[in-house]
């Protein structure tokens, strides 16, 4: 038998998946997939500005999707967790079948 869920995990579950509704934070995830990166490394990968993809990179920071590292003046960002790799992963190989 199916534990029921909890209406706030039901909440958060949505939210997660919102986040993940905008192709935009995809790109960064999959920026960050391999290595950790600086907001000037991920915008000049994906020809976006600072800005931009700071404010993408703090509502994935919120969702405790992307870590944070400071390293003297720059900060790193980072996957937080194996379970965002897994995410992704199983994403890809559900919309390639």
């Amino acid at each position: 038998m199916t534990r029921l869920i909890d209406e706030n995990e039901l909440y958060d579950l949505a939210e997660i998946f919102k986040v993940f509704g905008d192709s935009t934070r995809i790109r960064i995830l999959f920026a960050l997939f391999d290595e950790e990166k600086s907001v000037n490394e991920i915008a000049k990968q994906l020809n976006m500005t600072d800005s931009a993809v700071s404010h993408q990179l703090k509502i994935l920071k919120q969702s405790k999707l992307v870590k944070a590292k400071r390293i003297g003046k720059q900060i790193y960002y980072s996957l937080a967790d194996q379970h965002v790799k897994t995410i992704i992963a199983m994403g890809r190989e559900h919309i390639e079948e």
